[in-house]
């Protein structure tokens, strides 16, 4: 890595760390750069704003995301779970929701959709390829992979990011699920353990 990309990935480690202790609101780029030891002027030359870092922070959380569904690929895991498990890979971690939960912000909505968008092109072609090997193997049945996985996430994400769910919301979602995907009744049923569990983390 060369000196100027190495800066610059302190800088955002430094940052992540900084808004998961302090919050993003109660980090100042002043502080930044005085825990960094850099002079506030390299700061700019990497982020133009504040608001530049925390967006370019989101995109190395999607990237560490990315990774780790990536692995639940050669996972030994059923073809169901395994596309269960990319979903909830893309999911901020618990401690992480303080720097997520910054983009619900009226003035952080063109942020929110560019990050939105972000997710779904890297994480749909991971769950079109698990959607393939179950089409391969007899598990799924349909066509415009690309699209239902597309809208699967989508719906994933704004019911169950935030559990503001019932019991009659998650039997919905798996029928609306499986009925997308081909599959069986009952394939999907495993969900609504994982989500009651979920919940009560």
């Amino acid at each position: 890595m060369k000196k100027g990309k190495k800066r610059k990935q302190e800088l955002l480690n430094l940052a992540y760390h900084m808004f998961i202790e302090k919050g993003y609101e109660n980090t100042s780029i002043d502080e930044i750069v005085a825990k960094s030891g850099i002079a506030k002027g390299t700061y700019y030359y990497y982020f133009e704003s504040k608001e530049a870092t925390l967006e370019a922070v989101i995109e190395m959380m999607i990237k560490k995301n990315s990774t780790a569904a990536k692995e639940i690929l050669t996972a030994e895991l059923s073809i169901p779970e395994k596309l269960v498990s990319v979903v909830d890979a893309f999911r901020p971690d618990k401690e992480e929701s303080v720097i997520t939960n910054v983009l619900e912000r009226k003035e952080n909505i063109i942020m929110h959709d560019k990050i939105c968008k972000k997710i779904v092109e890297v994480a749909v072609p991971i769950l079109a390829e698990i959607v393939k090997e179950g089409i391969a193997q007899g598990i799924f049945l349909c066509t415009h992979i690309e699209e239902r996985v597309k809208m699967l996430l989508v719906m994933s994400q704004h019911m169950f990011d935030y559990g503001f769910f019932g019991e009659r919301d998650v039997e919905v979602y798996i029928d609306m699920l499986e009925k997308s995907l081909g599959a069986k009744s009952g394939t999907m049923h495993f969900i609504s353990k994982v989500l009651v569990e979920g919940a009560k983390e």
